[in-house]
């Protein structure tokens, strides 16, 4: 699991699914700065394939397809509230954590 959840971009994506609910594919990379079409397909495949996201196709034109977190996901939610309610503990002391993007503090907190 832990490799899983810290690939790139991957708890941006769980983030942005978790806080703002179901997404479409456009919505969703919009979201997220910086992330290329691939890197958020390849993402959101491998997450749906481990259960974490769940994903709807709707046969439109264009086709519409939306993002959601699972129940599986839901589990998960409250250990990132705690790692998130951390990041802003120790931003609001000054302190961040080595290595992590001013993007990634700033969304955490």
């Amino acid at each position: 699991m832990l490799e899983l959840l810290t690939r790139p971009w991957t708890l941006h994506i769980l983030w942005a699914l978790s806080h703002q609910g179901p997404l479409r594919f456009g919505v969703l990379r919009k979201q997220i700065d910086g992330i290329s079409a691939r890197v958020l397909t390849e993402r959101l495949r491998t997450l749906e394939g481990a259960g974490f996201v769940f994903r709807h196709y709707e046969q439109t034109i264009p086709p519409a397809v939306t993002y959601g977190i699972t129940e599986r996901m839901k589990d998960i939610e409250k250990v990132l509230a705690q790692m998130e309610g951390l990041a802003r503990k120790w931003q609001g002391e000054g302190t961040t954590v080595a290595g992590t993007s001013d993007a990634l503090s700033s969304e955490l907190a």
